[in-house]
């Protein structure tokens, strides 16, 4: 099975575009826009066994760290930079979201919401960091540091001076559906959202990566 989310990424991304998937696991999002979308796929991945899983499958991935690594991209490198279920795992997520805008055209960005209303629900009824499908881990074992709800996000992306394209709304019973992320109802209602971003102003191009990047 296909998750929802990349389903919703491949529809978003054009053919034939340069992508960077940044953690990008064991590639199965690469691999379906390879397969669907014939992008010129890239990905970065921190896990040792990640970077091995894509590379079984063909894929052009580089091992290394999205909070000090993207660096290594020149400006304007690509067409889409993805970061799927990742930002909130992030030591630095506003530097990575402005790192993404640097080095891609658009970011694809998709975060589990700590303000949709089965967190709220928990949180009041037992007054303990709640567990949902969106939060399954209890907090002593989730990977997530930096959780935050959409409405905090959609104020990151005002303050970095970002425009959200598109937004949807994810999970598991229910299918995608469209939404205003400045809603309050639909902070309320969105188990897991999933952004378009792009720059209001250009970005200057920065000097060229160091060689060796995917070779």
């Amino acid at each position: 099975m296909i998750r929802e989310d990349f389903r919703e990424i491949a529809r978003l991304v054009r053919p034939g575009a340069r992508v960077l998937d940044v953690g990008c696991g064991e590639g199965e999002l690469l691999d379906l826009l390879r397969r669907e979308k014939d992008v010129d796929a890239r990905g970065l991945e921190i896990s040792s066994d990640g970077v091995g899983a894509c590379l079984a499958r063909g894929l052009s991935v580089m091992q290394g760290d999205a909070d000090s690594d993207l660096g290594e991209f020149p400006s304007e490198a690509f067409d889409y930079a993805i970061l799927s279920q990742t930002l909130q795992a992030v030591r630095q997520p506003r530097k990575v979201l402005s790192d993404l805008m640097r080095l891609a055209e658009r970011a694809i960005v998709s975060f589990p919401n700590f303000g949709h209303w089965r967190v709220r629900a928990s949180l009041l009824a037992h007054g303990r960091m709640p567990l949902t499908r969106a939060l399954p881990q209890p907090w002593w074992a989730t990977i997530n540091i930096h959780l935050c709800t959409l409405r905090d996000f959609t104020e990151l992306c005002a303050d970095l001076d970002l425009r959200i394209e598109a937004a949807v709304a994810l999970s598991e019973r229910t299918a995608p559906r469209e939404i205003d992320p400045t809603r309050a109802l639909d902070n309320l209602r969105t188990e897991t959202a999933l952004l378009l971003l792009s720059r209001t102003h250009h970005v200057a191009p920065a000097a060229p990566a160091a060689a060796g990047l995917f070779d």
